[in-house]
């Protein structure tokens, strides 16, 4: 009967909706010159995605209670004190395998889930708050990710702080900046009811796609300069090859959303997470491929 509750919440962890979260990962490790620890890499993606981000949804899940459509759940089970179990469980697990790479990997680790938590527990609630919990997920789901999954894998500080490493750390920001906000479009009724003053929300339907335009814009544009810096022409023309589908899904779906405010729905936005995530994947784990010869 117990492990039936467990398993009854296991589901609120979202954990095959980490995958949306894979592209700075990718990104992270393609941006380092020279090889990569293939069996550290393996040990970062299963911190981070097995047990880090999940705790963090369900953390999140914890404390929205949702009763519609959420990210990777179209329609989720209720919430209740087991949830809460795991999430404590895949912390520790998080923080320990971390550990078990890098001291100072496990503590970047420790960080990310206390801010991730800042975020959504009631107490503080960044989510209440449309520009500090936007600049707070685009930092720690951008550039601080990007960082810590190149300290994970040991890369040495020289490497870490070099100026245009630092640079595409800064695009990983600017991409989430664009990015973030169209996950929210579905949620403006219950965000609205809650008293969570989102960006979306503040932006309206059409100020959101306008801003996203901007941001991921703006980050293709710092990538491409980061690229001409290092001499790296291969990696930006494989960006804008892989990053086609996801240009021609977004301007669609902008344009049904200029035209239909029903078409910001929960199924439009999963669809639009996929393909943007699979893209930017695929494109980075070439440019790692490639790089490693």
């Amino acid at each position: 009967m117990i492990i039936a509750h467990y398993k009854k919440a296991l589901p609120l962890l979202r954990i095959p909706f980490s995958i949306y979260l894979m592209p700075v990962f990718w990104f992270g490790l393609s941006a380092l010159r020279g090889p990569v620890d293939a069996g550290r890499a393996v040990g970062v993606f299963l911190v981070l995605h097995l047990l880090a981000y999940p705790a963090s949804n369900g953390y999140n899940s914890y404390y929205d209670r949702d009763e519609g459509s959420i990210g990777g759940l179209k329609a989720p089970p209720k919430v209740s004190e087991e949830l809460i179990h795991l999430v404590w469980l895949f912390d520790a697990l998080a923080v320990l395998g971390a550990w078990l790479l890098s001291p100072l990997f496990a503590g970047l680790v420790a960080v990310y889930l206390l801010i991730s938590k800042a975020y959504s527990y009631e107490g503080i609630r960044l989510k209440k708050y449309p520009f500090l919990s936007t600049f707070v997920v685009v930092v720690f789901q951008g550039a601080f990710t990007f960082l810590m999954t190149q300290v994970g894998v040991g890369t040495p500080w020289a490497a870490l702080s070099e100026p245009t490493n630092l640079l595409l750390a800064l695009v990983s920001t600017l991409f989430l900046c664009g990015s973030y906000p169209l996950t929210q479009v579905y949620q403006h009724q219950e965000d609205r009811q809650r008293g969570d003053q989102t960006l979306s929300l503040w932006l309206g339907l059409r100020g959101t796609f306008i801003f996203a335009a901007i941001g991921l814009l703006l980050g293709a544009a710092v990538l491409a300069l980061a690229y001409g810096l290092r001499g790296e022409t291969r990696n930006l023309l494989i960006f804008l090859v892989a990053t086609g589908p996801v240009v021609y899904l977004f301007s669609r779906w902008a344009w049904a959303v200029w035209h239909d405010a029903a078409a910001a729905d929960f199924e439009h936005t999963m669809r639009m997470n996929q393909v943007s995530s699979l893209c930017l994947s695929a494109a980075f784990i070439a440019m790692l491929l490639l790089g490693q010869r």
